[in-house]
């Protein structure tokens, strides 16, 4: 950018809040906005330090971003509008204007979790070899979130080129950073990284410039991560709503006298670059450019996307992988997995396993066991960070990476849950197909391990409401193979759950040509007396309970617990009146119950029908009681005949 290209960008980045700001007070836009007005020079100086293909992924005050990037205004004020000529056709709003072509991975309103999401981004670059950064850009009030200092300690470890760039706005909402910073210097945290860092007068546009130049020097030259923190003022409140109670009218007029416009302008009219009579030619067409902006995207605002072509953002389109044919082999469960992990590494240039302990030591249950061996570089071994490392996959996989998370106990998915539900279960929808997230997310759930109540959970109904997540458990190791491949082919987030319990199990396993489809139930049927349901662990267990009368029954093995295979269950259902449904899980928000629900809801007659589950209990430590928590075959087998003999 030129001086007056800087000089113009920051005055339409202010004009177009403006505008926002006047908008919303006469109500024309719905839900709220957050303002940037007065850290203009912090954005603009960021941007005009970039290279074209350096990644952003801003915070939810990202409009001068975007600005500076080169985003239409007509489109952002169609965002704002909600109609499909929006950046992202009005399924973002203010907070989430994502834009490839301008490599801005889109902002985040989760506070602080955009930081290892863009850390997750220059890990790609780095794993592409392309020399460009990205920036992860956050505020005062996220300097203090976990996923933060996790991104900061990975991005160390491993050399990524991210630069950490910290607007310090001194608010965080309404929380002052005197009352809710443990420093005055949030910067110097840095080294306790090992991560170099400047401070920076973010008022000055030119200041904020040279500063990037340095660090993105320094980034690519030293291939380590860099902290910059821009010391600046937002005149305005936090959102529309805010009063600004918080704070004096004293504080806010010396802070208008470091007005980064007017500091600009006045030095370079200073030194000749242009007079004050350009400068105001310059105002006004900007703003005339704003209001003619404004005034195209108002007259389509009514414009907006269909229903259907609402659910079309939901899931990525994905290759359906559906092939029975190869050779089979005796295998467990724990080394079918295995199997399949090597055969993705193997074949997938983009692929890489990370986790915990997946090195050496084989993997928590054993699973990894020598690939780090077999795949040199492409298993990663993180530190104990489970939201910064799953973060990190799914910035990865936005640029094309297909990353495997190992989390150790699935009870640890509490800790990953912002990443998978807030960011990997929505970029695809909330950018309209901009990015997509192709990773698979690896847990072990159940109990039979004495490892009490934090470590044995069947947490996979947590992710059951969550749209955008496919969600998938096996029962036997067949399955559990010829998933795990096609989950890696998909191009959405599949979070896949292998069952403890299972691991030693030994079956039928295909060779690398097969794969089974997602979504999709397996149902065996020896006879149509009763049809039982279930997935994972219990669905093992029903098998093996009623193996002696098999011939009367007719088998569904979910396998896909999310989206459920509605068509199949219905159509399984209108043609047997007495069915039994089994699950290691609570009642309550269930897959069981969801099953019930869709066969209540769709089929028409009087079935006799039971649900089996868990009691609504923690897994206790006692070996016997631990046993008593989930179904046991003898239950089942009891369930069975019941539903026979009525």
């Amino acid at each position: 950018m030129t001086d007056v290209e800087i000089l113009k960008t920051m005055l339409l980045s202010r004009s177009f809040e403006n505008k926002l700001s006047q908008k919303f007070k006469e109500g024309v836009f719905y839900g709220t906005t957050h303002l940037n007005i007065g850290q203009e020079a912090s954005h603009v100086g960021l941007i005009a330090a970039l290279d074209a293909r350096d990644w952003i992924v801003p915070t939810h005050r990202c409009h001068g971003f975007n600005i500076a990037r080169g985003t239409d205004i007509e489109k952002m004020f169609s965002e704002m509008f909600g109609s499909r000529h929006g950046v992202c056709r009005g399924l973002g709003g203010s907070m989430h204007m994502s834009e490839v072509s301008t490599c801005n991975a889109g902002s985040s309103a989760i506070v602080g979790s955009g930081v290892p999401i863009a850390t997750g981004i220059a890990f790609a670059l780095k794993r592409k070899k392309q020399a460009n950064i990205a920036v992860a850009i956050f505020g005062d009030g996220a300097s203090s979130r976990g996923s933060v200092h996790e991104a900061m300690n990975i991005a160390s470890v491993w050399n990524i080129p991210v630069l950490f760039y910290l607007e310090n706005n001194h608010y965080g909402m309404s929380a002052s950073e005197h009352n809710a910073i443990s420093t005055d210097n949030i910067a110097s945290r840095a080294k306790g990284y090992s991560i170099e860092y400047e401070r920076v007068d973010g008022n000055d546009v030119m200041a904020v410039r040279d500063s990037v130049r340095r660090a993105r020097s320094y980034i690519l030259e030293h291939e380590r991560p860099f902290l910059i923190e821009v010391n600046t003022y937002r005149m305005c409140g936090h959102s529309k709503s805010d009063k600004l109670l918080y704070r004096s009218r004293e504080e806010e007029d010396e802070w208008r006298k470091k007005d980064p416009i007017n500091a600009y302008s006045e030095s370079l009219i200073e030194r000749g670059v242009i007079s004050e009579a350009d400068y105001l030619s310059l105002c006004s067409s900007v703003d005339e450019e704003v209001d003619e902006a404004f005034k195209k995207a108002e007259a389509t605002k009514d414009d907006v996307l269909s229903l259907r072509e609402l659910e079309s953002f939901l899931f990525a389109p994905s290759p359906v992988s559906l092939n029975r044919k190869g050779a089979l082999h005796k295998a467990s469960y724990r080394d079918a997995i295995y199997e399949a992990l090597d055969e993705i590494l193997r074949e997938d240039a983009s692929a890489f396993l990370m986790g915990e302990d997946i090195g050496l030591y084989g993997g928590c249950f054993g699973v990894s066991k020598d690939l780090y061996l077999k795949h040199p570089g492409k298993v990663l071994e993180t530190p104990v960070s489970e939201e910064g490392f799953t973060s990190l996959a799914v910035g990865a996989s936005m640029l094309g990476l297909h990353p495997i998370v190992e989390i150790m106990y699935a009870d640890f998915s509490t800790l990953a849950s912002d990443p998978l539900i807030n960011h990997a279960a929505k970029t695809y929808f909330m950018s309209a197909g901009q990015l997509n997230c192709p990773l698979v997310y690896r847990a072990p759930i159940g109990s039979g391990t004495g490892h009490g109540s934090q470590h044995t959970a069947n947490i996979e109904a947590m992710f059951l409401n969550t749209p955008g997540l496919i969600v998938v458990a096996p029962s036997d190791a067949y399955s559990a193979k010829a998933l795990l491949k096609s989950a890696h082919r998909d191009n959405n987030p599949v979070l896949f759950f292998e069952h403890k319990g299972l691991y030693d199990s030994v079956g039928d396993v295909g060779d690398e040509n097969v794969y089974l489809p997602l979504g999709k139930a397996i149902v065996s049927s020896y006879g149509d007396d009763l049809l039982i349901i279930g997935y994972s662990h219990a669905f093992h267990t029903a098998l093996e309970a009623t193996r002696d009368i098999r011939d009367r029954i007719t088998y569904m093995d979910l396998a896909t617990i999310s989206p459920l295979d509605n068509s199949e269950i219905i159509r399984q259902a209108s043609s047997h009146d007495k069915i039994l449904v089994v699950q290691d899980t609570p009642e309550n928000g269930s897959v069981g119950d969801s099953v019930i629900s869709i066969i209540a809801r769709e089929v028409p007659g009087d079935e006799k029908i039971r649900l089996l589950s868990a009691r609504s209990l923690p897994i206790p430590f006692s070996r016997n009681l631990e046993k008593s928590v989930i179904p046991t075959k003898e239950e089942i087998r009891k369930a069975a005949f019941e539903l026979l003999d009525a």
